[in-house]
């Protein structure tokens, strides 16, 4: 199979390991540059037929908008600004997984019946997976980057399957750094609200 690397593909490739680097280090830039790694999906993966995808990009950068703001925002006097890292409820879980599912569901079925998507479903899958995961990660819930590891370890071999091989690269990365951000949330979660203040500044 040939590998034709394009600009997109790299400035992709740059933008997506230096956001999820500071979301990892809690850093309230990586919302700016998570936005500029979704545009340069946007045109990569309308390219590749990977159209769920392409949109999930849009629904990202709403998100980004959301997270930015949340972030910026704080949760008030008591974190001094810093909205703190916490666990996901019950509830949460509730919901998050019944989103998962039937958006899986749903994406699946249009992008059959309406694209000539040849990975529908795992197409869907990740856009359902990457959904979750982003929303969990606007709130700083820890489990959101066990939902971005399991979005990666799909997205790897999906990636080198259509060819983006580059891109298929960058999301090893990124399933390292989903790793080690999970272990750095969890110290920051065990040492407290101080700690927490402390690395968003």
């Amino acid at each position: 199979m040939n590998w034709n690397l394009s600009w997109t593909e790299a400035l992709g490739f740059a933008t997506g390991a230096l956001c999820v680097w500071l979301v990892a280090r809690q850093h309230i830039a990586n919302w700016p540059v998570g936005i500029a790694n979704n545009v340069f999906f946007i045109v990569l993966f309308l390219q590749a037929g990977l159209y769920a995808d392409a949109g999930l990009q849009v629904v990202f950068i709403a998100l980004a908008a959301y997270g930015w703001w949340t972030w910026a925002r704080g949760a008030g006097p008591v974190t001094a600004g810093a909205l703190p890292v916490r666990r996901t409820t019950a509830v949460e879980w509730a919901w998050l997984a019944a989103a998962g599912v039937l958006g899986t569901a749903a994406l699946t079925l249009l992008l059959d019946r309406a694209t000539d998507s040849t990975v529908p479903f795992w197409d869907a899958l990740t856009t359902a997976l990457s959904l979750t995961a982003t929303y969990g990660q606007c709130r700083k819930l820890l489990e959101s980057w066990w939902l971005w590891i399991a979005a990666d370890l799909v997205y790897i071999p999906l990636y080198a399957y259509k060819g983006l091989y580059l891109t298929s690269l960058l999301y090893v990365g990124f399933l390292a750094l989903c790793v080690a951000g999970l272990l750095g949330w969890r110290r920051t979660l065990a040492a407290g609200p101080a700690t927490a203040t402390a690395v968003t500044a």
